[in-house]
């Protein structure tokens, strides 16, 4: 089992959400049949020392341990897409996204940017996402080679667009199909690699691929299913043009059957409580952006409305839309959005519970509830060593908080990747 013990301060969260913390904490991992790192205990040092005495012990002084980061909606393609200015949504896609994205027929290019990609997620403290490819195969298979190299928890997929998409990205709705089912039976399930069945978004997906993508989700239950939903006026304004049959965006996606558990659709702002219904009984989450929602002026995510109906939801970079892999740049982001939004009145999200939403909160959303997220006992030892002394100003600060949701605010007002000193994959 070859067991080790990590002492310092320790940040954990219950199944309801709650956070644990131990000003001076213990966490206990052992190694598994299958050689992954689990969590055997975790609590206060002084209750489990004894209990674990003879265990190798590893001592960060003054160092944070949390669980490591969930990014629900990231496109890797589009990391040098970060910072490119556009009018909004539709512009920015045709003018960077797309030719950015042609690249990757390319396999050593793809290579290229996906092990980039990996190392900039370690470096802020993210061990899990769930990630588009391109349209390329061989974009897949170099997202899933280095998450395979690095024994990562991964889910992406191959893009799916058939229709209203330059050449370059667009591909042929069979082959889209055929290529799908070959990338599943290679890389869902090995080790701790999953498949997600990647719709781009209902415009760019003719009705043969997007039932073809449903059928595939019915034979494979547990891959996973994403794609984009309501994030633009523009954007919601030309699917009512192409499905005016359709009660709403939403309920393209679910007319399709596309709606599912492990079914994540990015953004979600233009809906209304018919489809946050329909999201909670299909167990439907949402992946919210804000940072990209904010510099593509997209709008503001309904925090109020989706907690008083139950939807799924946790948090997300949308890396390039997105302008920061930084999980503190986005939980500040969602914080700015659930004050100064369109839910009246503003919503101020508690510290915790935003951490809570980049972490356990995402994996319950993921369906992956109890795997990793939370250093329950059980679960996978994905984590982050957090230095509160990173930068002068934060040592400052973090001196002074009075209290756990002072701490967690101070880290995500004033954190970025300086703050996460080491990164611990099971």
């Amino acid at each position: 089992m070859s067991p080790h013990a990590f002492r310092a301060q320790l940040l954990r969260f219950d199944a309801d959400g709650q956070p644990l913390y131990d000003d001076d904490g213990l966490l206990v991992t052992a190694t598994d049949a299958q050689g992954v790192r689990r969590v055997l205990d975790a609590g206060p040092f002084g209750a489990l020392r004894e209990r674990h005495a003879q265990v190798p012990l590893t001592h960060w002084p003054g160092r944070l341990i949390a669980p490591g980061f969930i990014d629900m909606h990231v496109h890797y393609p589009q990391l040098d897409v970060i910072g490119a200015p556009a009018d909004g949504l539709l512009p920015w896609l045709e003018h960077y996204t797309f030719p950015a994205e042609s690249r990757f027929a390319d396999p050593e290019h793809a290579a290229e940017v996906a092990g980039f990609f990996f190392d900039e997620l370690q470096r802020n403290g993210v061990t899990t996402a769930l990630t588009f490819a391109t349209s390329h195969p061989a974009s897949v298979d170099a997202f899933f080679g280095q998450a395979q190299r690095r024994g990562l928890r991964m889910i992406g997929g191959k893009v799916l667009q058939d229709r209203h998409s330059p050449d370059g990205v667009r591909d042929a709705t069979e082959q889209s199909l055929i290529d799908t089912e070959a990338l599943i039976q290679r890389w869902h399930g090995q080790g701790r690699l999953g498949y997600a069945i990647t719709p781009r978004f209902a415009p760019s997906c003719s009705d043969a691929q997007m039932h073809g993508a449903a059928e595939l989700a019915r034979r494979h239950p547990d891959t996973w299913i994403q794609s984009h939903v309501a994030e633009n006026r523009d954007e919601v304004r030309w699917v009512r043009e192409l499905y005016p049959q359709a009660r709403s965006y939403l309920d393209v996606y679910a007319g399709f059957g596309l709606l599912r558990r492990r079914a994540v659709y990015a953004h979600c702002i233009y809906l209304d409580d018919a489809d946050r219904q329909l999201m909670h009984e299909t167990g439907t989450a949402a992946a919210v952006s804000p940072t990209s929602n904010l510099f593509l002026g997209s709008g503001f995510f309904n925090f109020i409305g989706a907690d008083r109906l139950g939807m799924l939801h946790g948090l997300a970079s949308d890396v390039g839309g997105g302008t920061s892999f930084s999980p503190f740049h986005t939980m500040l982001a969602a914080y700015y959005v659930g004050r100064e939004g369109q839910t009246k009145p503003g919503l101020s999200l508690k510290p915790s519970q935003l951490w809570w939403q980049h972490t356990g909160g995402a994996a319950r959303a993921l369906g992956l509830e109890g795997v990793i997220g939370t250093l329950r006992a059980g679960t996978e030892a994905d984590f982050v060593v957090l230095n509160p002394q990173a930068t002068p100003l934060l040592a400052r600060k973090t001196e002074r908080a009075q209290s756990l949701e002072e701490l967690l605010f101070a880290l995500i007002v004033l954190g970025d990747d300086r703050l996460v000193e080491r990164v611990v994959i099971a």
